[in-house]
C-alpha cells in the first residue's frame, strides 16, 4: 500500500496532474480508504513541495503546478469521503491589504496552507481593516494573514491590527500573520504580529501557532 502512496507524493512533487489523478483513482480502485490517500500521499507530497521550495530546489511556478495538482486529486477523493474524514488544523482569514492589488504571494500562500490541511478564506486584494473586522465577526478564525507588496500599503496592516482591537477582535486569541516584499521581522513585531518570510514559512508559522 505504502507504494502507491509514494508514486502518488512523487507525481505531485513533480508536478504530473495526469499522473496524480490517475494514481489516486488507482488507489481509491483498490479500496484504500479516500482519508489514507489524501494524508499519506497527498498531503504528505505537499510538504516535501514546501520543503523543496524552502531550499530553493523549486520554484514558484513548479508550486503552483504541484498544488492545482493536488486540489484536483482531493477533488476526486471528496466524493468518497465525509466533512469527518477531512479534518481541518485551523480556519486562516487570508488577503491582500487595502490599496494593494498584487495577489501572486497572496495565492502561493494559500495553496500551502490549503495544503497543509488548513481552511482558507481568500478575501482577496485592496481589502479595507473595516472588511477584515467583519470577516473576523463572520466566519471567527484562529488567524488573520495579510499580504503587502507595496511599502505605501504596510501601514494598513497597523490600521488593521488597531481596528481588530477596537471591535474585541483580538481578545478571542486571534493569531496575525504578515508577510510581503517590503515586510519585516521587526516591523510585525512593532504592529503586534507574526512575520512569514515566504509561502513554507507561513505553513510553518501557522502549524506554530493553532
Amino acid at each position: 500500500m505504502s507504494a502507491i502512496f509514494e508514486q502518488i507524493s512523487e507525481a505531485l512533487i513533480d508536478g504530473m496532474r495526469a499522473k496524480v489523478l490517475e494514481l489516486t483513482q488507482k488507489a481509491l480502485d483498490e479500496g484504500i480508504a479516500p482519508k489514507d490517500i489524501l494524508n499519506k500521499a497527498l498531503l504528505t507530497g505537499m510538504n516535501e513541495v514546501g520543503v523543496l521550495f524552502k531550499e530553493g530546489e523549486l520554484f514558484v511556478p513548479e508550486v503552483l503546478v504541484a498544488a492545482r495538482a493536488m486540489n484536483e486529486g482531493i477533488d476526486l477523493l471528496k466524493p468518497h469521503m465525509n466533512e469527518a474524514d477531512i479534518e481541518k488544523k485551523g480556519k486562516i482569514l487570508l488577503c491582500t491589504v487595502k490599496g494593494d492589488l498584487h495577489d501572486i504571494g497572496k495565492n502561493l500562500v494559500k495553496m500551502m496552507l490549503e495544503g497543509a490541511g488548513f481552511e482558507v478564506i481568500d478575501m482577496g486584494i485592496d481589502i479595507t481593516p473595516e472588511a477584515i473586522v467583519e470577516a473576523v465577526k463572520e466566519h471567527k478564525p484562529n488567524m488573520v494573514g495579510m499580504s503587502a507588496l507595496l511599502t505605501t500599503t504596510m501601514v494598513s496592516m497597523k490600521d488593521t491590527i488597531e481596528a481588530l482591537k477596537a471591535a474585541g477582535c483580538m481578545d478571542k486569541n486571534l493569531k496575525i500573520m504578515v508577510g510581503g516584499a517590503p515586510v519585516s521581522d521587526r516591523f510585525a513585531k512593532d504592529i503586534g504580529a507574526e512575520y512569514a518570510a515566504d509561502a513554507s514559512s507561513a505553513v510553518e508559522l501557522a502549524n506554530s501557532l493553532v
